[in-house]
This record gives structure tokens, C-alpha cells and sequence, in this order.
């Protein structure tokens, strides 16, 4: 049995036991994406309703999600940043993290796209036309998933953004977006948090399927090792809960005007 299996057994296990006391509380650090997407209003009133652990969501950027682990302010982490989440693991501060879903990022602007965007060869390219356009860009700036994302496509840029077309807003996905229809500028976004909102937005995708723009989620528990604190065996429970078949339907399930907003990553 190799190390995902015996993974896969241990949640699997966890779950199947009933062993959840009645009104146990489970500290939940996210994004903002998978809140603002309202995923987690669908999924998590599942998952109490079958095992009676309240799930209490602390919405922040990937960063910030990863440094309430550290710090053992909450029993696991559902975060959307690979690069970031295996320092974390390597790090001793989560374990047993496991893929939950994906779906990916979109380049949002002015229907207009004075930039040129649409004409772009690849993402890096589209950045680099809105960079050479001086068109105005609005980056979360918040140490988020999606930030570390847009900091690594300029990089491949080979870009250094600032100036005043380059806004860093220091909010979260949601907050981002209203801000960027606000002033008609570009912006980075999950498409998760864009399909739940654009009815409200006057914003268009202007660049897409870049296999750059893939965006992964995964779900670690907090190392009960470092943070004796910790109710591992409620957050194995929800793991287990989105791995398992009842969490991957709900998510594939999960769709605003008949696209899905993520797509499950255990179960077709």
C-alpha cells in the first residue's frame, strides 16, 4: 500500500467513526475564493449535518490561512497555493494534505480590452501588453493564493509592477473584483469567485486556458505534533468529508448559471 492509500484509509476510517460530540467546533482557516465563491455555504451544513461538528470559516488569504496553522490558531486548512503548501507541510506545520478540487485563473478587464489582451500568446504576454498600456491593473496584494499567482506570471513577465496603473489593494478576491469594476481596470481571478459575481460586475474575461493559470486546491490538517491544541480528528473528518464521494458530488454539483465553479479532483 503505498503512502496516498494508506492516506486515503486513515480518512476513510476517521469517517466512518461516530464519534463526533454534539456541538463540536471545528476552526476552518480558507480563502476567500472558496467563501465568496459560496461553496462552503453548500458544503459545510452537509458535513454537520452528518457528523454535528459546526465548522466556524476564517476567510483570508492563502498566506495568512497557512500562518493561522503555524500558529495553531485553527484545526486545518483548505488553501489554494502548491508552492507554499509544501514548504508548510515540509515544515512539520500540516500533514496529510490532499488534493480537494481545482479550477483555474482568469484575466478580467474592460469589454473594450484597450490593452489588447485578447491578442495575448500566453499569460505572461497579456500582463506584459496591460504593463506596456500603462492600463490600470488591480492586484490583491495580500500574500493570497491568487497574489503568488499574479506575482509569478510577472516574473515570467520578466515585469517589476509599479507606477500608478498597478493598484494594490490588500483586500480579498471579492473586494478585488469591485474594486477593478470600479475603475474599469484589469484583474486576476479565480474563476470560482468570478462566475459567483459577475452578474453584479461590468467585466469581461479577456484571457484564458493558459495551463499557467491552473489553479489547485488542497486540504492539510494541522500537525497536532506542533499543536497539541488542535481537534485532528475533526479536521481528518472533513477532509475525509471533501475526498470522499458525498463532498466530491456537492462540489461538482456546484454551479452558478450552469457552469461549475470547481471541479473535483478524487472523483469523476
Amino acid at each position: 500500500m503505498n503512502t496516498r492509500d494508506r492516506m486515503l484509509l486513515l480518512v476513510s476510517l476517521l469517517w466512518i467513526l461516530d464519534a463526533a460530540v454534539a456541538g463540536e467546533r471545528l476552526r476552518l482557516a480558507t480563502t476567500t475564493s472558496t467563501d465568496n465563491s459560496g461553496l462552503l455555504a453548500v458544503v459545510n451544513p452537509v458535513f454537520t449535518g452528518k457528523t454535528g461538528i459546526l465548522v466556524d470559516v476564517i476567510a483570508v488569504g492563502t498566506g495568512k490561512a497557512l500562518r493561522l496553522g503555524q500558529n495553531c490558531d485553527v484545526d486545518v486548512v483548505l488553501v489554494h497555493a502548491p508552492a507554499a503548501e509544501k514548504a508548510y507541510v515540509e515544515a512539520g506545520h500540516g500533514i496529510n494534505r490532499l488534493a480537494v478540487m481545482h479550477n483555474d485563473f482568469v484575466i478580467l478587464g474592460p469589454a473594450n480590452d484597450p490593452a489588447g489582451v485578447r491578442q495575448a500568446r500566453n499569460a505572461a504576454d497579456a500582463l506584459r501588453r496591460i504593463a506596456r498600456a500603462r492600463a490600470g491593473f488591480v492586484s490583491r496584494g495580500d500574500d493570497s493564493g491568487t497574489h503568488k499567482k499574479e506575482m509569478r506570471l510577472w516574473k515570467d513577465a520578466a515585469i517589476e509592477p509599479e507606477g500608478k496603473w498597478y493598484n494594490a489593494v490588500g483586500q480579498g478576491m471579492g473586494a478585488a473584483l469591485q474594486f477593478a469594476d470600479n475603475k474599469q481596470a484589469y484583474v486576476l481571478s479565480d474563476r470560482g469567485t468570478w462566475l459567483a459575481m459577475r452578474a453584479k460586475l461590468d467585466l469581461a474575461v479577456v484571457f484564458e486556458g493558459d495551463p499557467a493559470l491552473h489553479n489547485p486546491y488542497h486540504v492539510m490538517a494541522v500537525s497536532p505534533a506542533r499543536c497539541p491544541n488542535v481537534d485532528y480528528d475533526a479536521a481528518m473528518r472533513y477532509a475525509a468529508f471533501l475526498t470522499g464521494p458525498v463532498g466530491q458530488k456537492l462540489i461538482g454539483g456546484f454551479k452558478v448559471d450552469g457552469q461549475p465553479l470547481f471541479r473535483p479532483d478524487v472523483l469523476p
